[in-house]
């Protein structure tokens, strides 16, 4: 047995028509389908389901989906024109003996932890 790469996703949040705006208009993800409350997107082969509910949501503790871009400078202020809240700026977390690790925290309309992630050579 060999667990192969992650297929999906899924995360709960309070609106789904919020949150397809937010995902497929503000992030730019390209939104595959949609059932109902479930949304469906693609993040380069893997899915994102996001689905709407009536109950609480709460963001997991811990929890982290991480976005690689080519230009996270330009990216988080794209993202910051179109008021997506940050935790703060760009920046370095590690440097390997290859590249540097780069990285922004931000927050759906949830309160779900995303981030950029940028490995710079």
């Amino acid at each position: 047995m060999a667990l192969l790469k992650v297929g999906q996703i899924a995360m709960s949040v309070s609106d789904a028509d919020r949150a397809e705006k937010f995902y497929g208009e503000t992030l730019g993800l390209h939104k595959l389908y949609r059932f109902g409350e479930r949304l469906f997107f693609s993040c380069d082969g893997v899915r994102l389901m996001l689905e709407g509910t009536s109950r609480k949501v709460e963001p997991a503790q811990g929890t982290c989906i991480y976005f690689t871009v080519k230009d996270i400078d330009a990216v988080a202020d794209k993202l910051k024109s179109k008021s997506v809240p940050f935790d703060g700026t760009p920046h370095l977390v590690a440097k390997m003996s290859d590249h540097e690790l780069w990285m922004a925290f931000f927050r759906d309309p949830d309160g779900h932890l995303l981030a950029l992630m940028e490995e710079k050579r």
